[in-house]
């Protein structure tokens, strides 16, 4: 079931809701006499709690602001709001009752529990056995990994959804998971399905699974607090946040390579199907749903996330002026440059701390001060960009002529200047919001009845079109 036309035909608005690690944002889409305007709406910042047992999400904060977003768009959108979508960031779920209620607040994927879980897990099926069946990235964030942890800790199984699907299911949508969101649980096989091997390898019962949809999926009509959306469609976009940037890219042919840059810098390209050499394996990338039935193959790093947590420790939030003063530092040589692929440095706290130890395993001096420190995760995130796009192009078979850059990292022109350099490719910036424009892009191209990967392209480079490279919503 698609959208229903009146979105185009009717002039009527459409909302993205996007959940970052970060900050969450309600945007909507309106029809001006110069095509679709997108504009923010609200948004909200949003961080795991440390309670006693783990640390976690506050659920209703999330809810309660995503709710007050809503209210806002009624108010502008005096011509109605044909649909609601939400995408997100992947592999934290929140579990079910009986009753259908919430059974606690959701563990945040950087709780500490999930490395464990993960070694126990293995003990009982490989990791080189859950990537010849999934071909995902074996990292300990992953869903599986999730629930199992409940499961060693002694909790009652019980339906779960990953976040984006849940909020949909909160205001009356069906209970489902949608392909580009499921395929980052660790849990679905090549072939797009669950898997039976591995649930039963992971004690996990595939009745509480919930049905696994496609993008543009309409699942249900708002039914929530906001009584003036009563009866807009409900449509589950690419909820993978990545799925919905690259989706949200305005770019044709087959000789791009895209970075989703962010808390997490994504690195890779669109295929037609997976792609699970031994080669891919043996490095690592992943293969998550996409668009139009694609995949995308890409290797997942800490990107600025790095800066962000030293910033965190140093007490500053001025990024541009970090970045400015990065720019008039001196590059480090290639054997200088961190690691990010480090595991102790996607921990949270003193990242500082956790650099200097990291280079005095090497034999280098700590780094003290900011802007120097900045240069060097600079310099190491562009020559780690450069590295994984090379293996990209030799396991794929791809010749790459540019990347498209989106989200945060897009307006880092410093970062962009070093990894054209590096890559010796062209930069493309994209939008700080892709993911936003993937959202809204799968909503029109199901209110036309066409999901394909054409279709999602056409009306991305429409909407791309009315916002100036790098632009924010």
């Amino acid at each position: 079931m698609s959208v229903s036309a009146s979105a185009i035909t009717n002039r009527q608005a459409l909302v993205a809701v996007d959940l970052g690690a970060e900050s969450c944002r309600v945007s909507l889409l309106r029809w001006t006499a110069d095509g679709p305007r997108i504009e923010l709406v609200a948004r909200f910042a949003n961080a795991p709690e440390h309670r006693a047992d783990g640390l976690r999400w506050n659920l209703n904060r999330i809810a309660q602001g995503v709710d007050e977003g809503l209210e806002k768009c009624t108010a502008i959108a005096e011509e109605g709001i044909a649909s609601i979508a939400v995408d997100g960031w992947a592999v934290d779920s929140v579990r079910l009752g009986a009753d259908g209620t919430v059974v606690g607040d959701p563990f945040c994927y950087r709780d500490e529990r999930f490395a464990s879980a993960q070694q126990s897990l293995h003990e009982r099926i490989s990791a080189e056995r859950l990537r010849e069946l999934t071909g995902i990235q074996i990292q300990p964030l992953n869903s599986i990994y999730q629930l199992y942890a409940d499961r060693l800790a002694g909790e009652p199984q019980t339906r779960w959804l990953n976040l984006p699907e849940y909020m949909l299911y909160r205001w009356g949508g069906e209970v489902v998971a949608e392909r580009t969101n499921a395929t980052h649980t660790g849990l679905v096989g090549l072939d797009g399905n669950w898997h039976d091997e591995i649930f039963a390898a992971a004690e996990l019962d595939r009745r509480f699974a919930p049905k696994l949809v496609g993008p543009g999926t309409v699942v249900g009509e708002y039914r929530g607090v906001v009584k003036e959306l009563c009866g807009a469609r409900l449509v589950v976009p690419c909820c993978h946040d990545t799925a919905s940037a690259v989706a949200g890219i305005a770019s044709n042919g087959t000789d791009w390579a895209y970075i989703s840059s962010g808390t997490w810098s994504l690195i890779g390209t669109v295929l037609d199907a997976p792609c699970n050499t031994a080669e891919a394996a043996a490095e690592n990338f992943t293969n998550l749903g996409a668009a139009g039935g694609q995949a995308l193959f890409h290797k997942g790093i800490a990107g600025m996330w790095l800066l962000r947590q030293c910033m965190t420790a140093w007490g500053t939030d001025d990024v541009a002026g970090l970045i400015e003063a990065a720019s008039r530092i001196a590059s480090f040589a290639p054997d200088e440059c961190i690691d990010v692929e480090d595991p102790n440095l996607s921990l949270p706290g003193a990242m500082p701390d956790r650099i200097s130890a990291q280079r005095k395993l090497r034999g280098l001096k700590p780094i003290e001060e900011k802007a120097v420190m900045a240069r060097l995760i600079f310099d190491s995130l562009a020559a780690r960009y450069a590295a994984v796009l090379a293996s990209v192009e030799r396991i794929t078979g791809k010749k790459f002529r540019r990347i498209h850059i989106v989200g945060g990292g897009s307006r880092n022109e410093l970062l962009n200047r070093l990894t054209a350099e590096a890559a010796g490719l062209e930069v493309i910036r994209g939008a700080v919001e892709s993911s936003t424009l993937g959202n809204l892009a799968v909503q029109l191209a199901s209110a036309e009845g066409d999901l394909s990967a054409g279709s999602v392209a056409r009306w991305a480079a429409r909407l791309a079109a009315s916002m100036p490279p790098g632009a924010a919503v």
